[in-house]
């Protein structure tokens, strides 16, 4: 076992815990922290594979945008930061049907492989990769970047409930109820 097989094996048990964390945890914002750090162990077994592009991309992407949004969306919508009894739900039907895929897959694995070795493909450049983001899949890009923005607006408003609505005196009555009884008593 060499040291990148050791290095892969401990990223990969980090992954694994760290999301078992998330997924187990009542508190979501530590959710949302365990989940920072499983993509950085993934973005660090993807350094190890010499794939830099790849692990800075999810940095960028997961790490730096995707869960910054959750916890921005948590924040905005005033979720509850503590932990939450409502989530109080029976663990093992996912549990048995989570390790029940997971062994299906391994097997699936071993099965196909079988400990071969399999030739790597030539190695791609970010160049290549470039070209391909932002020739043919540029109009992607583009929707998901406006999805997210409106998420983030839809997050604000829902935030804020003086939003859209007119401002009332301390007696409850809002001043366009007062201005239409106004015009009401001169006629």
């Amino acid at each position: 076992m060499t040291a990148a097989d050791a290095l892969l094996l401990a990223l990969g048990a980090l992954a694994v815990g760290s999301g078992a964390l998330a997924v187990a945890t009542r508190h979501l914002v530590r959710a949302g922290l365990y989940l920072v750090v499983c993509l950085a162990a993934v973005a660090g077994m993807y350094l190890v594979l010499t794939a830099e592009l790849v692990a800075w991309v999810q940095v960028l992407i997961y790490v730096g945008a995707v869960v910054v949004l959750l916890l921005f969306a948590v924040m905005l919508t005033r979720a509850p930061i503590g932990a939450s009894t409502d989530l109080d739900r029976p663990g093992w039907p996912a549990a048995l049907i989570g390790g029940g895929t997971g062994l299906g897959l391994a097997a699936l694995l071993v099965d196909a492989y079988r400990w071969s070795s399999v030739p790597l493909p030539t190695a791609g450049s970010a160049e290549r990769i470039g070209e391909q983001i932002f020739g043919s899949w540029v109009l992607p890009f583009e929707v998901l970047s406006v999805l997210l923005l409106a998420a983030l607006v839809g997050a604000i408003i829902l935030s804020r409930p003086d939003i859209g609505r007119s401002p009332m005196d301390p007696a409850g009555v809002s001043a366009a109820d007062e201005a239409s009884d106004e015009g009401r008593r001169s006629r």
